[in-house]
């Protein structure tokens, strides 16, 4: 849910600062005052494109940030994604976005006050808030987004058919590249051969080349090693004056003392622990210096190994162990083409495999899509008609199994088609002439996909989530904008506009941006947008509206500029009837 929304130096904007809350928070304000500014700013913390365009005049740059709640499913799904991006979350939970734009294009981004990207704030985006703006068609998706849109409403799970298709297209592109690159195999036999006979006669280990550089410096260094080896072990251990010489001189000193005063006790034990710690390390050194010899043919060996290995990694490396992958891989390859034909059998078993499990999968989710398409059908026809329409929604789904036409969301294609009055063929939505038929077809789609996303998801959750407040319901909890969607429309169906988006606030956080009195005496919240000019700047704000302020509005948004009695009056009775 969105709870604050900044805006520093956008357009006529030059500070504003505007809380929501959930429900229904309507926007109004006289046209030309920059209604849809808020959308547009809300728009770049879901990833849109920037443009240098929107910075205010006089100003370097342009800031817009928004604070977030998160919980419930969503909540989860975003820490996933800032866990993903090597985010934090923050202290309370919520999410605090941030876009700066700067002259010539240039801007950055910034996720609990950590630098991100606009890679970032688009895979937030989905669980964030989704954006509706005016006139939009829901075909103006391509084909994958129209199946998406299905899938939310239904609540299918893709995943298991995705990773059956990914499995039947990696065989496939291997048998492809088996037999399409024959050629170029044969012609390159003779040197893989060699490739393959140098690195097998090295005898490689990992981490050879490492070791082997410790014991050269040790060799190399030999007598200076075994002499300081041999210095510390008699001054630790050896020598007549040597620091455990001393201390077993000084452990008889106290316990002479411990007999006397028992608190010496616990010094005699430390200085004991002590002793055996320095005798440790001083039979340690002695050993290590004992096992080393100076051996300039075996420093000989080791340079010439060292060698050896130097250039492999520089053919074949850069690293030894990308020189033994790499001779892994040509011995493979050698034997894809000294095996090919059984090695083809094989894969191609495979893929019949891989294929089957494919089409079961898809299968069971072209149904699943069938069902829910019928559903969808039903709920979106009904939303429809209730906003003072006569039409007929259908959704088209064709299904083809052939391998052409398997993908990773599936073998099915979705189109939505609508006759808006009696007697009318069905047509696709795009097609539809009425903006304000449009937008209400729109309306009815997605108040539809919600009610059913918002019932798989109650159906997800544990038995004991059914307390008040539970889990569902704060995952249904999501931030829905709509950009004068009202536009072309008015009387009897504006009110049922008003009263389908008051619907859709019950479960969810609605923006609306409006221009019609009908829709905003629905309200929850209302805030009201004005253009002012101040010392030869134009000066947008935004402030929330209650009690005689909001009357005043809606008379104004009834009458125009010029007020009077009995707009007011018609005003209040429409609050009071729509609150």
């Amino acid at each position: 849910m969105l709870v604050e929304l900044r805006l520093e130096n956008y357009a006529v904007i030059d500070n504003a600062a505007v809380e929501f809350a959930s429900g229904l928070n309507l926007l109004t304000g006289e046209t030309g005052a920059g209604k849809s500014i808020l959308i547009d700013a809300l728009a770049l913390l879901l990833g849109e494109k920037a443009s240098s365009e929107v910075i205010r005049t006089g100003a370097e740059r342009a800031v817009v940030s928004a604070v977030f709640e998160c919980d419930g499913v969503a909540g989860d799904a975003i820490e996933k994604v800032l866990e993903h991006n090597g985010l934090d979350e923050s202290e309370d939970g919520s999410l605090i976005v941030r876009r700066e734009i700067a002259a010539g294009g240039k801007g950055r981004v910034f996720v609990n006050n950590q630098a991100a990207t606009v890679a970032v704030l688009r895979q937030l985006a989905p669980h964030l808030a989704t954006i509706h703006a005016q006139n939009e068609s829901i075909l103006a998706f391509d084909a994958s987004a129209r199946l998406e849109l299905l899938d939310g409403f239904a609540g299918t799970q893709i995943e298991p058919m995705a990773a059956a298709f990914e499995e039947w297209n990696g065989v496939r592109a291997r048998i492809d590249d088996l037999e399409r690159g024959e050629q170029d195999r044969l012609r390159l036999v003779d040197l893989w051969i060699f490739q393959k006979r140098e690195i097998e006669e090295a005898r490689l280990q990992a981490g050879e080349d490492e070791q082997l550089e410790t014991e050269k410096r040790v060799l190399a260094n030999a007598e200076k090693i075994y002499n300081a080896a041999m210095q510390a072990f008699d001054l630790l251990y050896e020598g007549d004056g040597s620091t455990s010489a001393s201390m077993r001189a000084a452990q008889k000193q106290i316990e002479e003392l411990a007999r006397y005063e028992p608190k010496f006790q616990e010094a005699l034990a430390a200085l004991e622990t002590a002793r055996i710690s320095v005798e440790d390390v001083g039979a340690t050194v002695r050993d290590y210096a004992g096992g080393i010899h100076a051996s300039p043919e075996h420093l000989a060996e080791v340079e010439d190994r060292l060698a050896l290995l130097d250039r492999l990694k520089r053919k074949y490396g850069p690293a030894l162990e990308d020189v033994i992958s790499f001779g892994a891989d040509v011995a493979r390859k050698l034997s894809e083409v000294e095996n090919k034909d059984e090695i083809l059998r094989e894969l191609r078993a495979d893929l019949a495999r891989a294929g089957a499990d494919y089409l079961r999968a898809a299968r069971t989710l072209s149904k699943s899509r069938h069902d829910a398409a019928r559903k969808l059908e039903k709920l979106v026809e009904v939303e429809i008609n209730d906003l003072a329409m006569k039409s007929e929604f259908r959704i088209e789904m064709t299904t083809s199994e052939q391998e052409g036409n398997w993908t990773s969301t599936g073998i099915d294609q979705v189109i939505y088609k609508i006759a808006t009055n009696p007697g009318e063929p069905m047509r696709q939505l795009e097609h539809i002439a009425s903006g304000g038929e449009l937008s209400r077809v729109m309306l009815a789609l997605k108040v539809s996909v919600e009610a059913g996303s918002n019932h798989v998801a109650r159906a997800l959750m544990p038995a004991k989530a059914s307390t008040p407040r539970s889990a569902a319901q704060r995952a249904a909890q999501r931030t829905m904008v709509f950009d004068e969607i009202d536009t072309g429309i008015g009387g009897r169906a504006a009110e049922a506009v008003g009263k389908k988006l008051k619907a859709l606030a019950r479960a969810n956080q609605v923006l609306c941006v409006t221009h019609l009195p009908q829709i905003a005496t629905f309200a929850d919240h209302h805030y009201v947008i004005e253009k002012k000019e101040r010392n030869g700047r134009t000066r947008t704000t935004i402030r929330a509206i209650v009690g005689e302020e909001r009357t005043e509005e809606v008379a104004r948004m009834l009458s125009g500029a010029k007020l009077t009695d009995t707009s007011r009056k018609h005003a209040e009775q429409m609050i009071k009837a729509n609150g």
